[in-house]
């Protein structure tokens, strides 16, 4: 029997569960990504995806983690927020997906406000913290989603010219 249609299935559905988990903070989104172009590449043996683009495609990988942890943390230091803004921004987050868009995009605002608020912060200190911490992770999950389909666009690239000798 010939497993290789349903690795390229797996594969595909770990990208596709990857670039969900780019927008839902609850799973590792551009490591999944990562992970299921690295399944789609061991489908060939490495042969049209090599080595070159697998470290590309992990030091991305890497960069996009770094930039997810910084980014919200920096959003929130920069106006002011405690450590306590962001650890509420991540739980609001995760609280958030289940109330839909609104609940994404209001659920880490809220979070990082009530976490404020907890360690005796005045209102206006706590807005402005929540909205630190927002932009911080809306921007940090655009520069994953823009590392995410470059990764994509860099396999699919080399799968398509691979098969013409241009390999990397």
């Amino acid at each position: 029997m010939d497993w290789t249609i349903l690795w390229w299935v797996l594969a595909g559905l770990i990208t596709i569960a990857g670039l969900a988990g780019t927008v839902v903070p609850a799973l590792p989104g551009v490591p999944m990504v990562f992970l299921g172009l690295f399944i789609g590449a061991w489908i060939g043996n490495f042969e049209t995806i090599g080595w070159v683009t697998i470290g590309i495609m992990a030091a991305l990988a890497v960069v996009a983690w770094v930039i997810d942890f910084l980014a919200a943390a920096a959003g929130a230091r920069y106006l002011g927020a405690s450590s306590r803004a962001f650890w509420g921004a991540t739980i609001g987050a995760v609280v958030g997906i289940f109330f839909g868009i609104v609940g994404m995009l209001l659920g880490p605002f809220i979070g990082a406000m009530l976490g404020e608020l907890s360690g005796g912060s005045n209102m206006v200190q706590s807005g402005r913290a929540g909205v630190g911490t927002w932009i911080g992770m809306v921007l940090a999950t655009a520069v994953k989603l823009a590392i995410a389909f470059l990764m994509i666009g860099i396999f699919i690239f080399q799968l398509g010219f691979g098969h013409m000798g241009v390999t990397a």
